[in-house]
């Protein structure tokens, strides 16, 4: 890549980062570009679509989940470790405001890099889950997809609330799965 390109394609993910921060993962492009000094086309010639920018945009969070997920593939304490990745993935799908619906929206489109990251999330939530429920660490009737929308749920909440409330219905989330 030249150098003015790779100029233009950082200014765009440092713009987009900003962006999406302020504005959330559905603001405009137009605006991404027009922040990063670029042309619309100039964006669209680097991310030709919303979900690329997206994925340039989350890949090193992505693998911190992924390393996460397999430091925590084999622990021991099974209850705490599925509660230390859901606080992990709930923070990740939370990163820009609309994004867990993105990601949600991503399980259509086998050809994505958000959809195969959502995957392997969905791997290591079924492997703890496994492994909380046959310790008896989890209610017995918990399922991964149990897990994946309380974690869409909390991840929607940490728009809609300030974050020390976001933080408690966390904990009151996470200790409802715990076998009582």
């Amino acid at each position: 890549m030249r150098a003015d390109a790779r100029r233009n394609r950082d200014r765009l993910l440092a713009e987009a980062e900003a962006v999406f921060r302020e504005r959330g993962s559905d603001a405009s492009l137009e605006a991404v570009a027009r922040r990063a000094g670029v042309a619309i086309g100039t964006l669209y010639g680097h991310f030709p679509t919303r979900k690329a920018l997206l994925e340039a945009l989350l890949r090193d969070r992505q693998d911190a989940v992924f390393r996460l997920g397999d430091r925590l593939r084999d622990a021991d304490r099974t209850g705490a470790a599925l509660a230390e990745w859901i606080t992990a993935v709930t923070e990740h799908a939370a990163t820009y405001r609309g994004l867990a619906a993105q990601l949600l929206g991503s399980l259509d489109d086998e050809t994505s890099e958000l959809n195969a990251a959502c995957r392997r999330m969905s791997e290591a939530g079924q492997h703890l889950v496994a492994r909380a429920t046959a310790a008896g660490d989890i209610r017995p009737d918990t399922t991964a997809d149990d897990v994946f929308a309380l974690i869409s749920a909390a991840a929607w909440l940490r728009d809609q609330v300030p974050p020390a409330q976001a933080d408690r219905l966390l904990t009151y989330m996470i200790d409802g799965l715990a076998r009582g």
